[in-house]
């Protein structure tokens, strides 16, 4: 089993000023028993971030910044893209920007809290526009309850693209595609920001007084070999987990209690299983992300002296969590 953490170190600095005081008795005495082996560096200028790419290499997909393949995955799981041609694919995600006075913030999107009524309204508002660019937007909207939609053509193919969890909360003008091949979906946004500007949804949200949908973000393209994909479908859960939202929600937002919450939570629970299999020997691997690095603990036999030696140099758990 191999299981992947991201977030184990938030980046906002309630957080990080928080780590001294996070209490995780089962994963320090995990850490005790795990030897380090991948560690797998990444940057904050990078579009995919560190958390993805290690899934990606768990699954087999490891690719250029920008350009994994999360969306060619969906595609092969529908099972449309062996009809479409050699084009690209894409996630569309409907989202909320606020402009500022030098820049342009993005709400999470997985904040919104629209329902599949107002899914499907977007996606028939949006549908038109698309097409008329060679584009196809799919009516099998996937992910996060239905919050991003795949969408295929040309346009997509080898355009790297910023991960969501990279922009979700942030600034957006840093991320936003500028390649010359780029330059019709800025229009098309530009277009689709009009539509919605006037919408009846949007009327009908802000009178709930909820965020209005202003906008949408482009992110997993890149493509797949016949045989990343065949390998990335034949990993089951009980071979890999990912727990992305664990963590993701508190950290982005900078919430230290509920961060701290959070992991304690997963630590009294998932963490409390884990030891237990290394415990007996059990073979498993646990990677722990951050914004700047990824480390992969496994489960390996070691010389008594060695046991012995991990026993009586412990590492402060707060110390190697600021290290990601």
């Amino acid at each position: 089993m191999h299981t992947l953490i991201p977030y184990a170190a938030a980046p906002g600095a309630r957080c990080q000023q928080a780590l001294p005081s996070l209490r995780l008795p089962h994963l320090t005495q995990l850490l005790q028993i795990l030897t380090p082996g991948a560690c797998l560096q990444g940057s904050l200028e990078d579009l995919t971030p560190v958390h993805e790419r290690a899934w990606a290499h768990v699954l087999g997909m490891d690719g250029a910044d920008g350009l994994i393949g999360w969306a060619a995955l969906d595609a092969q799981r529908l099972g449309p893209a062996a009809a479409q041609g050699p084009h690209g694919w894409a996630w569309i995600t409907p989202c909320h920007w606020t402009a500022q006075h030098d820049h342009i913030d993005m709400a999470d999107p997985l904040q919104l809290g629209l329902t599949p009524a107002e899914v499907d309204t977007l996606l028939q508002a949006m549908h038109s526009f698309f097409s008329q660019d060679g584009i196809t937007l799919f009516d099998q909207p996937t992910g996060h309850a239905r919050m991003r939609f795949l969408v295929h053509g040309k346009v997509f193919k080898d355009l790297p693209t910023a991960s969501l969890d990279r922009v979700s909360g942030r600034a957006v003008d840093h991320w936003i595609p500028r390649q010359p091949q780029a330059q019709a979906l800025l229009r098309l946004q530009n277009e689709v920001q009009m539509l919605l500007y006037t919408h009846p949804l949007n009327a009908a949200r802000a009178s709930s007084q909820q965020p209005s949908v202003n906008s949408f973000w482009i992110s997993g393209t890149g493509t797949l070999t016949p045989a990343q994909a065949q390998r990335a479908l034949q990993v089951t859960p009980a071979q890999a987990r990912n727990l992305r939202g664990a963590l993701r929600t508190s950290a982005l937002q900078d919430d230290a209690h509920a961060w701290l919450h959070a992991w304690e939570q997963l630590d009294s629970t998932l963490i409390a299983e884990l030891l237990q299999q290394a415990r007996a020997g059990q073979p498993l691997q646990l990677t722990l992300c951050g914004e700047l690095q990824a480390v992969t603990l496994e489960n390996q036999p070691r010389s008594l002296w060695s046991r012995l030696q991990r026993r009586w140099q412990p590492r402060a758990l707060h110390d190697f969590l600021r290290t990601l």
